[in-house]
């Protein structure tokens, strides 16, 4: 007879992980006149039901106007100032700066915008699905506000 107790297997603890810009991965869904960059993602991180990523929005640029379906999307503007532009004919807009959280609900048409001739605006997204899912919505008209992707980067 054994009286000893059967060693119980350690729980496995989950690793944080450290993504570094360097790591950041730029294959990601994108919108004409932004360019968004993965840092937190299933392949980067190991996260299961978040994605976070940051674009750098260069100054005179609007991205087009698009929506994330079924994904709720949180903004944070880290620098700069730029405007939010939203609904079915963009007919609302509200200017935004460092330390605005901006809440995209579900569904919603929206366009980012920095109307600024010389200082670029970095925002930090972040969703509430590994899914990539971007609907770009036609027309998308660079005359109003240039929208040029060569422009953006991640540093």
């Amino acid at each position: 007879m054994n009286n000893q107790t059967p060693q119980q297997p350690e729980p496995t603890i989950p690793t944080v992980r450290i993504i570094k810009p360097h790591q950041f991965d730029a294959n990601t869904a994108q919108t004409p006149g932004m360019q968004r960059v993965a840092a937190v993602s299933r392949e980067l991180a190991g996260s299961q039901s978040i994605w976070g990523g940051i674009t750098i929005v260069s100054p005179n640029t609007a991205s087009g106007i698009h929506h994330h379906g079924e994904i709720e999307t949180i903004i944070y503007v880290v620098s700069g100032h730029g405007k939010m532009r939203w609904g079915n004919n963009m007919e609302f807009e509200q200017e935004v700066e460092p330390g605005d959280f901006i809440y995209v609900p579900p569904f919603v048409p929206h366009q980012e915008i920095n109307p600024s001739p010389d200082e670029p605006s970095q925002w930090v997204i972040v969703r509430n699905s590994q899914e990539p899912i971007v609907v770009n919505l036609e027309p998308f008209d660079t005359t109003k506000e240039k929208g040029n992707a060569d422009t953006h980067n991640t540093r």
